[in-house]
């Protein structure tokens, strides 16, 4: 047993419980995209990790409880992308297409780069896991902040109230946001976004 996995086992050292935590999503990751997140039990993890079933759930609740960390990392990545993006940029509609670009960028990335850990991903919106729902919340926001800023520099139209205008402009997104749908979108990768984005600025555009 390793330093960190017994300095661990002592209750009162939240360090080195970290590490184990951290340890351990490692391990799954890398054991998720390998042999694929519904195939895996908690029992799979622990013999490939080298600690007892009992170990792991004194750290995590179930198998779902570490999908949940691994997702939010996935998507913390997804959001990284989005805001380096918006940062290179000023206007509004530059900045909503930015939006539009680096999350289906990223989310089409993911698909293609590692089939086996998207189907966390699919479980996790699946089933409505929290991070997957406070994630699309946070890209609401973005949508609507966006929205605010265009509207106060005078580039958005103004009459249609707020909310129902980010709601609208959001379930534009919302296909590339989920996971279950977003292998159907893959093909039309190439003009889609691109068009969508561009109605979206145009029914935004105030009224002469």
């Amino acid at each position: 047993m390793s330093t960190s996995i017994t300095a661990a086992l002592d209750a009162g050292r939240g360090p080195a419980e970290h590490d184990v935590r951290t340890q351990i999503i490692e391990a799954a990751t890398a054991h998720f995209s390998h042999f694929g997140y519904e195939k895996t039990t908690v029992s799979d993890l622990a013999k490939a990790i080298g600690f007892s079933k009992a170990y792991i759930y004194k750290f995590f609740a179930s198998k779902q409880a570490i999908g949940e960390v691994i997702c939010a990392n996935c998507l913390a990545q997804i959001e990284s992308d989005v805001h380096a993006a918006l940062e290179r940029v000023e206007a509004a509609p530059d900045r909503l297409r930015a939006l539009f670009t680096a999350i289906v960028d990223a989310s089409l990335r993911l698909f293609v780069q590692d089939r086996r850990l998207y189907e966390i991903a699919v479980a996790a919106a699946t089933d409505r896991w929290p991070s997957t729902q406070a994630y699309q919340g946070r890209i609401r926001d973005l949508v609507e902040l966006i929205l605010k800023q265009g509207r106060a520099s005078g580039v958005f139209e103004t009459s249609t109230p707020l909310d129902g205008t980010s709601r609208a402009v959001f379930q534009v997104l919302a296909p590339y946001l989920n996971p279950v749908t977003l292998p159907h979108l893959s093909g039309l990768y190439a003009e889609a976004p691109l068009a969508l984005q561009e109605l979206v600025l145009r029914s935004l555009a105030p009224q002469p």
